[in-house]
């Protein structure tokens, strides 16, 4: 059997952001977990418009070619980290953007939050997500990674240079998302 694919979903598009470096640190953390075939997807590079579909996504009636790309994109997809920074207490618009295109994609997949920024680590943007992907039938899991003072973990050559906190976090994430991804597995096959 092969493994399960992981989305890993840079939630920023902001121009020098953080979030792309700590993409690419879950994604090597995901590789280093060796449970699943990680992949990373930048929001800033999907470049998807403020929805711009007649139909509900619930019908999938697209007529869009960026929709029909996300949808086979995300459909792909057994379990989903989302990467988001906080923004005035939530989670930046290109992210629910991004959510609010598809509905039957996501359902009954676990969803992952490593949420960064200032003194919060960007918890409050993890709590105004949860309620989100629940009513999409995700399954947010618990376990989690928040980065306080994000940039005090962005090393000189772009990367992220990860504590061991962060790491235990990460590994602890992975974890439960392997579990709950064997989990759903039969209602996934019946969407």
């Amino acid at each position: 059997m092969s493994q399960p694919k992981l989305g890993i979903i840079v939630g920023s598009t902001r121009p020098c952001r953080i979030g792309e470096p700590i993409g690419r640190w879950v994604l090597k953390a995901a590789g280093d977990y060796g449970g699943f075939e990680p992949e990373l997807i930048d929001l800033a590079e999907v470049n998807l418009p403020f929805l711009d579909e007649l139909d509900h996504p619930r019908l999938r009636n697209y007529t869009q070619r960026h929709t029909l790309e996300w949808s086979a994109r995300v459909d792909a997809l057994d379990a989903v980290v989302f990467v988001t920074p906080e923004y005035n207490h939530g989670f930046p618009a290109p992210l629910k953007n991004a959510i609010d295109f598809l509905y039957q994609e996501w359902r009954y997949k676990p969803a992952g939050i490593v949420c960064y920024g200032g003194a919060s680590g960007g918890t409050r943007a993890a709590q105004m997500l949860k309620p989100v992907l629940s009513v999409l039938k995700m399954m947010p899991i618990s376990e989690g990674v928040a980065i306080a003072n994000a940039k005090s973990v962005a090393d000189p050559g772009g990367g992220v240079a990860a504590t061991p906190a962060m790491e235990r976090a990460a590994g602890s994430m992975f974890t439960e998302l392997e579990r709950w991804v064997h989990a759903a597995a039969p209602l996934r096959s019946k969407v």
